[in-house]
C-alpha cells in the first residue's frame, strides 16, 4: 500500500445517545466541494470481491461509506501524468471505524467483503455509463494487490476484466 495523491479519508463525526447514534458523512464546504449526483447502495456477502471497476468515458469520482459489515477497499491509480501512476491505496473500512473514503476520478476501485454482511453507500460525481464501464482484473500481478481471502468469490462479467496491461492499450 502506497499514500496517493488526492485519496482522503474521512473520520465522520458521530452523535451518541440513549436512543442510539447519529452519523454526518457527507458536507460540502471549502475543503471538499465535489458535486455527487449518482448515489448506490451495495451489499456484498463474505470474500465477495467486486471490482476493480472503472469508467473510460466520463469518469466518476466516489465517496464511500460502510453501513454495515467491513471491507477491504483499494483505488489503483490510473491517472497518467501521477506520480503514483499504476500504484494502489488499500484501507479497511468499516461501520466501527466511521470512515469514508474519496476517490478522484482516473482510479479503478474495488472492493472485498469481510464480514457475513457488508452494506456500503457510495455517491459518484457522474452517472453510471454501462457502455463506458469497464475494470482490471482483481488478482492482476503487475498490481500485486494483497487481499485479505485466499478464494475470492468474483462475478461473471468481472471475470472478463482486462489485464492492466490491457487496459493500459485501451487508454
Amino acid at each position: 500500500m502506497k499514500k496517493i495523491k488526492d485519496i482522503k479519508i474521512f473520520k465522520n463525526e458521530i452523535y451518541r445517545d440513549n436512543r442510539g447514534h447519529f452519523m454526518e458523512v457527507y458536507k460540502k464546504n471549502k475543503f471538499f466541494t465535489k458535486e455527487f449526483i449518482f448515489n448506490c447502495y451495495s451489499y456484498s456477502k463474505r470474500n465477495v470481491i467486486r471490482g476493480l471497476h472503472i469508467q473510460r468515458k466520463n469518469p466518476q469520482a466516489k465517496f464511500l461509506t460502510v453501513l454495515k459489515g467491513s471491507i477491504f477497499d483499494v483505488a489503483v491509480d490510473l491517472r497518467k501524468n501521477s506520480k503514483t501512476f499504476k500504484k494502489y491505496f488499500s484501507i479497511i473500512l468499516n461501520h466501527k471505524n466511521y470512515s469514508s473514503i474519496y476517490i478522484p476520478e482516473g482510479f479503478a476501485h474495488g472492493f472485498c467483503g469481510l464480514d457475513k454482511e457488508n452494506i456500503i453507500f457510495y455517491s459518484c460525481s457522474e452517472y453510471r455509463n454501462k457502455a463506458s464501464e469497464t475494470g482490471i482484473k482483481w488478482d492482476d500481478e503487475d498490481l500485486n494487490i494483497s487481499w485479505p481471502i485466499k478464494k475470492p468469490i468474483i462475478s461473471q462479467k468481472d471475470k472478463k476484466n482486462f489485464y492492466l496491461k490491457e487496459y493500459l492499450k485501451l487508454i
